[in-house]
Formats: structure tokens, C-alpha cells, sequence
């Protein structure tokens, strides 16, 4: 039989079959504000996940193509973790979100500029492509003839076949030794341990999951299509399920290099999170989907 990877389609989707799973997580390491459950027995219908997240050689395609300009090139401005920058930056900067210290918010930061002006992705075009708020994955989708996945959908491709387990290669975090996630070293938010510095990785930088899906943990969080509500689990239907009632907030999914099991433990499969659908940041990305599993 083909391997996952074999099977990816001509358009760079991997097909899945879809199938009844267990999502969500009645564990103690859940936040109760997220709704992480109950767990329950959830039907997806056949789909089509990209294999990693939308890249910025991939953004740029469609950047050029439509003449887009993004959220954060609008604003002028977008939010960047403080030790991505220079500290005469983070002198100079003193506009952060309350209670977010570690937060900059940074002029001329965006998906081309990741650290701001002097910075560019001319060195990262397999990276994900990040400063991208949920307007304008919406807008790459609609260009690609794509669509965002579902929060469902997003869990059943991270859990990659495996039954209840917290992160996409099992339970343990580092088993074997080895490292697996781009996730925060040392103590967040402190300077990380080490020759680590806090920044995304190539987009198949880790071995993908057991449906040849990359990074579904860590890097950079996900938008999904759903609006975020903490009753997700409660207000859903078991087959399908879609939070369609408006929230003013979209939910993400994975977590980014910033998660530590200190202050942000969602990079688990369970683990939720959600912003405003204009917002964007450093730490911030998407990937695609497309229903059925035919070309």
C-alpha cells in the first residue's frame, strides 16, 4: 500500500478518508477557558489537507498574482515577540497589548518584513508565512480555490491515526530522544536556553505525522474556519461540526515556537486558541483544505 506521502494529489493535497475520531480532551492539562471538552466521538466526511502550512514562496505567488495587500500592510503595523527584535528596537517600541509585555507592536512588520523594516523572507520562502490575519487566509483560499479547514478537520489531520493521544507522534513530548515540534526552549517568556532563538522553521523541517501532514504541532498557530466559542463542544453538531454563530474571534489551532507547557501548553492536538479575524502576528499562519478527496 502507498505510503501517506505517496498519496499526496497533484495539487499538493493529502487526501483523507475521514472517519469517526475522538476529539477534544477531558485531561486536567486542558485550559477550561478554551473548552478543550468534553471529548466525544466526531464524524469528518472525506477532505483534503495541504501537507504543511502555506509558505511564504507560496503567499508571495498569490500576493503578485492578486495585488493583495494584507491586513497588517494596511495597519502599518503588526505584533512581533519581543526577542525577534534588536534591543534598540524594543526600546524604541512601547505600544504592546495589555497585559502581553513580551508583545511589540511593531511599524512596517509584516508577511514580507517579519522582524520589521531590515528584515525579509528572501532567506525563508519555505518557511510558513506568517503576519497573515484570518481576512487574508480567506483571500489566498478564495484565490487557490481553497478553503480553511474545520476545527474537526484540523484535529482528526493532527491526530494522524492515532487514537486519544496528546501530540501528532504520541504521548510523550520527546520520545527517543528527539525532537519533534518547534516549540519554546528554556522558561518562557525569559531568553530561551541555549543557541535557540525564538522564529519559525522550514515548513517540513520535522518527520510529518501518519498522514504525511508537517508540523501540525508548534511553528506557527493555524487559522481555522470556525468562529472560537469555549461551549464548542456543547453547541456542535457530532458529524460536521462547524461553530458558525459569530463570536468576534476565529479559532487557531497547533500552537507556535512560543507554546511552553509554562504558559501555553496548546500545541497538543486538543489545544485551542482564538483572535480577531484582522489580527496578526509573528507567530501566525494557515494552511488549506479542499472537501472530498478526488481532484
Amino acid at each position: 500500500a502507498a505510503s501517506a506521502q505517496e498519496q499526496v494529489d497533484t495539487v499538493g493535497l493529502v487526501p483523507l478518508p475521514g472517519g469517526a475520531f475522538r476529539m477534544g480532551t477531558d485531561t486536567s492539562e486542558g485550559y477550561e477557558e478554551d473548552g478543550e471538552g468534553p471529548s466525544r466521538i466526531v464524524r469528518v466526511s472525506a477532505f483534503a489537507l495541504s501537507p504543511t502550512t502555506v509558505t511564504n514562496a507560496e503567499f508571495r505567488a498569490f500576493v503578485r498574482a492578486r495585488r493583495y495587500i494584507t491586513d497588517a500592510e494596511q495597519y502599518g503595523s503588526s505584533f512581533v515577540f519581543w526577542l525577534q527584535v534588536d534591543e534598540a528596537t524594543r526600546r524604541a517600541v512601547r505600544q504592546v497589548p495589555r497585559g502581553l509585555p513580551w508583545w511589540l507592536s511593531i511599524e512596517g512588520a509584516c508577511w514580507q518584513r517579519p522582524e520589521g523594516p531590515g528584515s525579509d523572507v528572501a532567506e525563508r520562502l519555505d518557511h510558513p508565512v506568517v503576519h497573515v490575519s484570518w481576512n487574508d487566509a480567506m483571500a489566498y483560499c478564495e484565490w487557490a480555490g481553497r478553503r480553511l479547514p474545520t476545527e474537526a478537520e484540523w484535529e482528526y489531520a493532527a491526530r494522524g491515526g492515532l487514537e486519544g493521544c496528546r501530540y501528532p507522534w504520541g504521548d510523550d513530548f520527546d520520545a527517543e530522544g528527539r525532537e519533534r515540534c518547534n516549540t519554546w526552549h528554556g522558561a518562557f517568556p525569559a531568553a530561551p536556553e541555549r543557541s535557540w532563538q525564538p522564529g519559525t522553521l522550514p515548513a517540513r523541517h520535522f518527520a510529518p505525522n501518519g498522514h504525511g501532514l508537517y508540523q501540525m504541532a508548534g511553528n506557527v498557530w493555524e487559522w481555522c474556519a470556525d468562529w472560537f466559542s469555549p461551549r464548542y463542544h456543547h453547541e456542535t453538531a457530532d458529524h460536521d461540526p462547524r461553530q458558525d454563530a459569530a463570536t468576534g474571534r476565529r479559532s487557531m489551532r497547533g500552537g507556535s515556537f512560543l507554546c511552553h507547557p509554562s504558559y501555553c501548553n496548546r500545541y497538543r492536538v486538543a489545544g485551542r486558541n482564538s483572535n480577531a479575524p484582522s489580527s496578526s502576528s509573528s507567530n501566525c499562519g494557515f494552511r488549506v483544505a479542499r472537501s472530498g478527496t478526488s481532484a
